[in-house]
């Protein structure tokens, strides 16, 4: 459909796209921390699932106080493979985030981590589980905007598509009723211009069945 008629169809009903606010950083960098290559180098692009996953931390306003949630997504397919709210900042939150993705892809070796350097991300502990994983580490570069723009779009989508219209907040419960709502429909029904238009789950599921007809043939 040309872009016009989608203009003057949604002017007729009276709707319009949602805009995107302003980006907060919720990461704290560390620059004492023993830090890992940037393995990315700004080019997310993955061949095939569990290849490269990034990871983020975003932030939400309730009426008790902040609820920080973390995702894990498979840069493959925009696939939230993994996330986590809670009260604190701290390393569990994006452990526990990380701990869900490995069990949901059934704990896959050498995927690719990538992060920016924000000091839970560099923890020992975090760094401990991502080499017991097989995983291998990667941190974004200093002073580039870009060194985890995928995850902060999908944090943009998250913040503009859920928290934005349903604030006010009240309280940690009400977030992740709302996120795993979001991240069920995101992950299955959402159509994303990148996957040919296709929901996460539908795009990995096409690229299994091509791969196994091309063992087949």
């Amino acid at each position: 459909m040309a872009r016009c008629t989608v203009e003057r169809l949604m002017n007729q009903l009276g709707i319009e796209g949602i805009c995107r606010g302003k980006k907060c950083k919720t990461t704290i960098p560390d620059s004492k921390a023993n830090c890992p290559h940037d393995l990315v180098n700004r080019q997310f692009q993955a061949e095939r699932p569990n290849q490269l996953w990034v990871a983020d931390i975003t932030y939400v306003a309730t009426w008790s106080g902040f609820v920080y949630v973390a995702f894990v997504v498979d840069v493959f397919s925009r696939r939230i493979v993994g996330w986590r709210a809670m009260k604190s900042m701290q390393t569990e939150l994006i452990l526990d985030a990380l701990e869900q993705a490995l069990w949901a892809r059934g704990k896959p070796h050498g995927v690719i981590h990538h992060s920016d350097r924000g000091s839970q991300y560099l923890s020992i502990s975090y760094s401990e589980r991502l080499v017991e994983a097989g995983f291998k580490a990667s941190v974004g570069s200093v002073g580039d905007s870009y060194d985890n723009a995928l995850a902060e779009t999908i944090n943009g989508l998250y913040k503009t598509e859920v928290i934005h219209k349903g604030a006010p907040w009240k309280k940690l419960d009400d977030v992740e009723l709302a996120t795993l709502t979001w991240v069920e429909w995101f992950n299955n029904r959402r159509l994303h211009s990148a996957l040919d238009y296709v929901p996460p789950k539908e795009f990995e599921e096409n690229f299994y069945q091509k791969t196994e007809l091309a063992h087949v043939a």
